[in-house]
């Protein structure tokens, strides 16, 4: 078909990942005859080189943890190794499945899936190794690679990004990791559980930094616990291979010296050489620029996901491609609120939020007008039981609506689904305490820190 000059597809879209497939989905369901274009893996990074793989990796790591400290529950086991070729088999197979169920869903709305790599050649075509397909609409997504620092050599096997972490051939002896946001976090807390001596480096003052500065305090204190070294507040400033390893200098002049580099300082769009600003598309950075309708400013071209300066997770990636999806069909979707983005670093213990943070609020509303309230797990039978530490902290607009909810501990991140809802509906405090949540669960703890916030605490001291 798209080897016909004479179609034209409604939609044509450039990337696979989850807000391109998410756009060819929805299009698709709503009428639009769509050709999805993409180079690797239909699924993009999320399930093949990032969300998927590294929560698999994780939940390896929390059943050796679980081997490790079974005796504190009763239960005789002993933890004898990691088998890391067995840990990849694991890991590769529920790939497979998501992406094999992928396929089927796109073969099924009779999308036009096209392998290879694309290159906009006018603000209505895409030029495929030597096809031209033709859309009244195209859609960019093409999302983000890891990124590195000048003069800072990636060598996949001593100096190493994301992409070669999630298939190592071993489990490293040592390792300093570049960056303690949620990648590196995230790789921090596998790594430490698989037995890995970790450093984090990160020049912020503060691990998670984006987050609540309680959050990033609270996880602070559990990777000290867990014996994960971290160095915040100096930049890195250079590396150099080791007769073993990798050794870091920081601009201090401070030194760290591991088997592996794991470089987690975020990830870049994949813009370049595209055609893009050829066909006058408006870009920052490499960015594509867009409105809240994800419109560039060429009539015909949007862009989703990992690609546009918004937040750079799946589930973003996701709205956004509806959202294009249902404009294109006539439908008028409501933009999409950032804050409104449930959040989830998913090391041990997690960390969720959803909304906006303390120091924000206070910024947006004055110091006077915010009230933040902080329930301890420890108050909470089921966490108890799970025997995890952590925090749920309320950010409420003084006599209204709670516009922040910020979790730290074990499974946070199945709660933040509630937690989206109460931002989202603007809800009060005294809203959410009637509603009875159900016990011994962590979701109660959710609806305890309301009951205290709305002035009735039960299982808390006033």
């Amino acid at each position: 078909m798209a080897n016909d000059a004479s179609t034209v597809f409604d939609l044509v879209i450039l990337g696979g990942g989850s807000g391109g497939y998410a756009a060819a989905l929805r299009g698709a369901q709503l009428g639009l005859d769509v050709a999805l274009i993409e180079k690797n893996k239909l699924g993009g990074t999320c399930l093949h080189n990032g969300c998927i793989p590294t929560k698999a990796l994780l939940h390896a790591g929390e059943v050796a943890d679980q081997a490790r400290e079974a005796e504190q529950f009763g239960v005789k086991a002993s933890f004898e190794g990691i088998d890391i070729k067995a840990v990849h088999t694991y890991k590769d197979d529920v790939i497979a499945g998501l992406y094999k169920g992928l396929q089927g869903l796109v073969a099924s709305r009779k999308v036009t899936y096209i392998e290879g790599t694309g290159h906009l050649s006018s603000p209505t075509s895409v030029d495929v190794d030597g096809r031209r397909v033709e859309g009244r609409h195209v859609l960019l997504a093409t999302g983000s690679v890891p990124k590195s620092l000048p003069g800072l050599e990636i060598d996949g096997n001593r100096i190493i990004t994301s992409d070669h972490a999630l298939t190592l051939d071993r489990v490293p002896e040592s390792a300093i990791i570049l960056g303690g946001g949620v990648i590196g976090v995230e790789f921090a807390s596998a790594w430490k559980s698989f037995g890995t001596d970790v450093t984090v480096i990160e020049g912020m003052k503060h691990l998670v930094p984006v987050e609540d500065e309680n959050s990033s305090k609270l996880l602070e204190r559990a990777f000290r616990k867990r014996g994960i070294k971290f160095n915040l507040g100096t930049f890195f400033q250079s590396a150099e291979y080791t007769e073993n390893g990798v050794k870091v200098t920081l601009a201090d002049g401070k030194t760290f010296e591991a088997e592996v580099l794991l470089v987690a300082i975020g990830r870049g769009p994949v813009s370049a050489g595209l055609g893009y600003e050829e066909q006058g598309v408006a870009m920052d950075r490499g960015y594509v620029l867009v409105d809240e309708y994800m419109r560039t400013n060429v009539p015909t071209i949007s862009a989703v996901g990992d690609l546009v300066p918004t937040l750079q997770l799946a589930h973003v990636g996701f709205a956004e491609g509806i959202l294009v999806a249902e404009r294109l069909a006539g439908l008028k979707p409501v933009p999409v609120d950032y804050d409104g983005v449930p959040r989830v670093t998913y090391c041990h213990p997690e960390v969720a939020s959803v909304g906006i943070t303390e120091a924000k609020a206070k910024e947006i509303y004055g110091a006077d007008k915010v009230v933040a309230l902080k329930y301890n797990l420890a108050g909470n039978g089921k966490s108890k039981i799970l025997k995890t530490a952590g925090e749920i902290k309320l950010v409420q607009v003084k006599d209204g609506a709670v516009v922040g909810v910020h979790m730290v501990g074990d499974r946070m991140g199945e709660q933040v689904g509630e937690a989206q809802l109460i931002y989202n509906w603007e809800a009060l405090p005294a809203e959410v305490a009637q509603l009875i949540h159900a016990h011994p669960t962590q979701n109660e703890a959710l609806g305890e820190a309301h009951l205290a916030l709305a002035g009735k605490p039960l299982h808390s001291h006033d």
